[in-house]
């Protein structure tokens, strides 16, 4: 039993390390967008943000989510019991809107990468704050488990 207790631990740091990566990278992702809806498209500023944000998602924000997922899917097939407490299945609810979050930034950056974008930087500064407060969300319903 000890054995099996270490073992989830050591997946649940790499879980929270995974999260804190794909978070970092869904705070930062939406600001470079602000920063290139006002680049003349095809300038070499443009061009280079194009560079940045096709890295970040492909080198960072990507496998950290799946990470993420893979290493929160391990501990929960480590310990079934939890789909059945109320606090999990809202934080997977966040969980999921968080990653529909990724796909949407997914998207926008291959318009941004067609020079396609018709969103303005006042848009992307707005959504810039919903990996940050799902964060807020998800956090507060694992630790204080109000359900």
């Amino acid at each position: 039993m000890g054995f099996l207790l270490d073992y989830y631990l050591w997946i649940k740091a790499l879980h929270i390390i995974s999260v804190i990566f794909w978070m970092a990278g869904m705070a930062y992702l939406p600001r470079l967008f602000v920063y290139h809806a006002d680049a003349a498209p095809g300038s070499d500023k443009s061009e280079t943000f194009k560079v940045m944000e096709r890295r970040l998602l492909r080198g960072i924000v990507n496998p950290a989510m799946i990470a993420t997922f893979v290493f929160g899917l391990l501990m929960l097939a480590l310990n079934p019991a939890l789909f059945s407490d109320h606090w999990m299945q809202a934080k997977l609810v966040l969980i999921l809107v968080m990653a529909g979050l990724h796909g949407m930034f997914s998207r926008w950056r291959k318009d941004f990468e067609r020079d396609e974008n018709t969103k303005d930087a006042r848009f992307y500064r707005i959504v810039n704050e919903a990996p940050p407060l799902l964060v807020i969300f998800i956090v507060l319903v694992a630790v204080a488990k109000p359900f």
